[in-house]
């Protein structure tokens, strides 16, 4: 509405009072806006799960012969797997990870099963050692199984006998990488 030269609202608020209100909205909205643009973050759903899921792999405490020993030693000072997000969890219940570091019998092999059954999705398998991948030296044996590939399916293979600490960082690193590449949102048809 026009009064005398000058715009006042329709609900009867003077023309300067209107004008300084308007004034704090448009201020009020930049800033806004610019809190938005700096603390929000944009990115697909895969990305942000599968960040969380390879920053935080839990593996499941599964020695069985002599990889078992730099297994443990991959987690003390000197190589510190806790910089990695990895932290050693004795229930399979609270692990993603299970690391069949040492020759598994045939004997062994259903406990092994059963255990990997248990352990929550997603879940991955390192085989860590000669003998886990294929009976290492013992393969002549009737007892010893021809790898763990045969029980369960396994993510990545970690060669050596026994392989390093650094063998098994090697390892989580391409499993992290491995994650990176899942879907966690499944496409529709």
């Amino acid at each position: 509405m026009e009064v005398g030269g000058q715009h006042t609202p329709a609900d009867g608020s003077s023309g300067p009072v209107y004008y300084a209100q308007e004034q704090i909205r448009k201020a009020d909205e930049r800033f806004w806006e610019e809190e938005v643009k700096r603390n929000v973050l944009v990115a697909p759903v895969d990305a942000i799960f599968n960040w969380a899921r390879k920053s935080s792999l839990w593996p499941f405490t599964f020695g069985l012969a002599c990889c078992a020993i730099e297994m443990m030693g991959s987690s003390m000072a000197r190589y510190d797997f806790d910089r990695l997000g990895v932290f050693f969890r004795s229930s399979p219940r609270q692990a993603d990870v299970m690391i069949v570091a040492g020759t598994v019998t045939r004997k062994m092999a259903p406990i092994v099963r059963r255990l990997y059954e248990q352990m929550a999705e997603p879940k991955y398998v390192v085989a860590m050692g000669a003998c886990a991948i294929s009976g290492g030296p013992f393969r002549d044996s009737y007892s010893v199984m021809m790898g763990v590939d045969r029980i369960i399916p396994v993510d990545v293979y970690v060669a050596g006998c026994p392989p390093r600490p650094e063998a098994l960082i090697e390892g989580f690193l391409r499993l992290r990488a491995k994650i990176e590449r899942d879907s966690v949102v499944k496409k529709r048809a």
